[in-house]
């Protein structure tokens, strides 16, 4: 389970990352691995580059975790790759289709991706043909995929049944995927995302550190929004949630305030009492939010499959 507003379950078939923009400065799950590298966790003992990465977070593929969803039998929203990023240049395509396999298995859930290389997810999902079979967009991804369900095959999943390529639509009706946009210096990802096959595509504007006036919701379908928190955090000016909220509500995107961080830049008055600029316990707590901000919406078809 996890304490993510947005969902319900976390997988985490691969582990490690490496820090590429200024929201990743002060990256929890960093922190996090190299706790859990203290104390003996066996996934958390490669160590990445210094310069990028930190102790027990170097990008690791683990096949033994690749079936854990397969043994789930009640629905759940599931965040992939929670302390890692699903596309990161490291993880090999082979083992992003075995993942993609398992995904398509089990229909039964929905899988929620959230990365910050979405031209990678781009490319590879939509995987245009160089064969000169004129092969739709996509067609030689699903073929690995189902080659992680063929029980001859080096690639192989253990208890996946052949056919997922006949049995599933593409893009994969259960599988979301977002990207992390933390300011207007990295509102070109969501040009990516819109290129990319999803079911949903959705945004995380977590942690939001500057304000996104060139965003393009247009082919988006869902928008979180969250400011910093822990140590160091940085300031959140309510002034750039209720920018995207307007954004958000311009074209019919589903808004999920998700908490408002550390520190805002702005006191407000809720039930007669003002609330000062500092406070986790508040940021976390949307009774203590103005009406306005206390958001928290899913995309159509989340509403609609509820």
């Amino acid at each position: 389970m996890t304490n993510i507003q947005w969902t319900e379950q976390t997988w985490n078939p691969t582990t490690g990352c490496d820090r590429i923009s200024d929201g990743c400065l002060n990256c929890y799950a960093l922190s996090m691995a190299k706790r859990l590298k203290g104390m003996g966790q066996a996934k958390y003992q490669n160590d990445g580059d210094p310069r990028t990465s930190g102790p027990g977070f170097a990008l690791t593929t683990h096949l033994d975790v690749l079936t854990e969803p397969l043994r789930w039998k009640k629905p759940r929203k599931v965040f992939v790759n929670s302390m890692s990023d699903l596309f990161h240049a490291r993880v090999p395509r082979k083992f992003l289709a075995q993942v993609f396999a398992v995904m398509a298995a089990t229909p039964q859930h929905t899988y929620q991706i959230l990365t910050k290389r979405p031209e990678r997810a781009a490319r590879i999902l939509t995987d245009l043909c160089t064969c000169g079979a004129g092969h739709p967009p996509g067609e030689h991804f699903r073929s690995s995929m189902e080659w992680a369900a063929t029980s001859h095959s080096p690639n192989y999943v253990p208890g996946l049944e052949h056919g997922i390529y006949h049995r599933s639509r593409w893009p994969l009706p259960n599988v979301w995927i977002g990207t992390s946009i933390e300011s207007a210096a990295y509102a070109r990802r969501a040009d990516a995302l819109s290129n990319t096959p999803a079911a949903i595509r959705f945004i995380s504007a977590e942690p939001l550190i500057g304000p996104i006036p060139n965003l393009d919701l247009s082919d988006i379908d869902w928008l979180i929004i969250g400011g910093e928190s822990g140590p160091g955090a940085r300031p959140l000016q309510i002034d750039w949630v209720e920018d995207l909220l307007t954004n958000a509500a311009e074209t019919a995107t589903a808004p999920f305030v998700k908490q408002l961080g550390s520190v805002w830049a702005r006191d407000w008055t809720v039930n007669g009492k003002t609330v000062a600029a500092h406070g986790d316990t508040k940021a976390g707590n949307p009774d203590h939010w103005p009406a306005h901000l206390r958001v928290r919406e899913y995309p159509q078809q989340a509403a609609a499959d509820a």
